[in-house]
């Protein structure tokens, strides 16, 4: 099976790339996940050792800020049994979760955000999920996109 790429986007003020940083051997669960077509994505495809762009939304400086690995693929996300969660959901049991998590390892933090605006202005990135798709929080990455994105850097 062959590598796959993929943009996990994160509200760094609840958890971004510093607290990943922050974490044991810089791992930590990403979790919270509650869109069907990027559970989907999660579940079904994402795999170990894929690699992932950290994303940056929902703030002042949107933007890709660095790089991480799949170290754990898909189980149930702990946060949908939690009533004290945001992401808690009373339709989801233990027998039947309905949403999962991944655990990611920091490979890279990036000198600089390669904001969004810099990536729509890029012809070679027009046809990116995160353009064509913006709200979408777990989204595949083609290679040709990805060495693209890391040559930006």
């Amino acid at each position: 099976m062959s590598k796959h790429y993929w943009l996990f986007k994160a509200e760094p003020h609840i958890y971004g790339i510093d607290h990943l940083n922050a974490a044991p051997k810089k791992i930590g669960r990403w979790d919270g996940i509650r869109n069907y077509q990027a559970r989907n994505f999660l579940r079904d495809q994402v795999a170990i050792d894929d690699e992932v762009f950290i994303y940056h939304s929902s703030c002042k400086n949107v933007g890709i800020v660095g790089t991480a690995k799949v170290v754990k693929t898909a189980y149930p996300d702990p946060t949908q049994f939690d009533p004290e969660s945001d992401y808690y959901d009373p339709k989801s049991t233990q027998e039947n979760p309905r949403w999962v998590s991944v655990d990611i390892q920091v490979t890279q933090t990036f000198p600089r955000i390669i904001p969004l605006a810099e990536i729509k202005a890029q012809p070679k990135l027009e046809n990116m999920v995160l353009i064509k798709q913006s709200r979408l929080s777990t989204q595949p990455v083609t290679k040709a996109e990805w060495d693209y994105i890391l040559k930006m850097v």
